[in-house]
């Protein structure tokens, strides 16, 4: 039976997150503060932290980076009600495995939790470069893993935008991201992806930069994106030649949700635009509470 512990100053969220976890299976321990999350870890061994971010005493941030210094941690979740962009970005720069709001989402925790359990044992980390809400930086590992991982940081950081708009954005980023972990990456975790999203009043505009040598789009003959007019199911037939999986719907659905897309002459490197109407979507960062 795999072991979790929830560190959270709330006691109903900890009565909350602890019965829906037993409900599922889970042996599950609760801590109202870091100190006595600290005991629990020194006597048992856990799989799993759901950590609260601001507790009395220690942050849940300063938990995780003082566990830390004493080796090798259990995977953590942040479970908070605080969704600023500075947070979200904290949580990605301490290797927080997912990023969950209050109040609880019975469905997203217990799918954050199996996530992170079933994820690789050897995860990379995703290496903050800039951390300002208008200017996002990041390198991210080839690995699958860590593009859901990055999906669900960057929806939390989108959170002031309309839900059509936001997810058009989450998955032409998830579509993407995948492609150059796939492709560019050859899901070889020891290379990286260079992701940017830079954020204004009006558009929300991410460059995704991979290790590879580049594609032709004549080349991509498994992609639904090079189909003929009159045979749009072409790219099925090649793929299975190929061995590769079901899809290839990519660039096509990326093209259908973003305003703007474009690659780089070599094509290992794209860029995306999602024009916000009125600028009303979104509010300068200093202008954020």
């Amino acid at each position: 039976m795999q072991r979790i512990l929830v560190v959270d100053d709330d006691r109903v969220t900890l009565h909350l997150v602890r019965g829906l976890l037993v409900a599922e299976g889970f042996e599950v321990e609760t801590a109202h503060q870091a100190d006595s999350a600290f005991r629990l870890l020194a006597r048992q061994k856990f799989d799993l932290l759901i950590v609260d971010v601001w507790m009395p005493g220690m942050s849940g941030f300063d938990f995780l980076a003082r566990l830390r210094q004493h080796g090798p941690t259990p995977r953590a979740l942040i479970l908070t009600a605080d969704d600023a962009p500075e947070t979200v970005l904290r949580a990605v720069g301490e290797q927080a495995h997912r990023y969950l709001s209050k109040p609880v989402n019975p469905k997203a925790l217990v799918e954050a939790v199996n996530a992170a359990l079933e994820a690789r044992a050897d995860v990379h980390p995703i290496e903050v470069i800039s951390a300002r809400p208008d200017w996002v930086e990041l390198l991210v590992p080839c690995d699958f893993d860590a593009a859901d991982r990055i999906r669900n940081f960057m929806t939390h950081l989108d959170a002031e935008l309309p839900e059509d708009v936001r997810d058009s954005v989450g998955t032409a980023l998830q579509e993407l991201l995948r492609n150059a972990i796939e492709w560019g990456g050859r899901c070889d975790p020891q290379v990286k992806v260079r992701i940017a999203c830079i954020r204004t009043p009006r558009m929300i505009l991410y460059r995704i930069s991979d290790p590879g040598q580049g594609f032709r789009f004549e080349e991509l003959r498994h992609a639904a994106v090079t189909n003929p007019t009159d045979q749009p199911l072409q790219h099925i037939e090649e793929r299975e030649k190929m061995g590769l999986r079901a899809g290839g719907y990519g660039l096509m659905l990326t093209r259908a949700l973003v305003d703007e897309l474009l690659f780089n002459e070599k094509q290992n490197e794209v860029l995306f635009v999602k024009y916000l109407e009125g600028g009303a979507a979104t509010r300068p960062p200093q202008e954020r509470g």
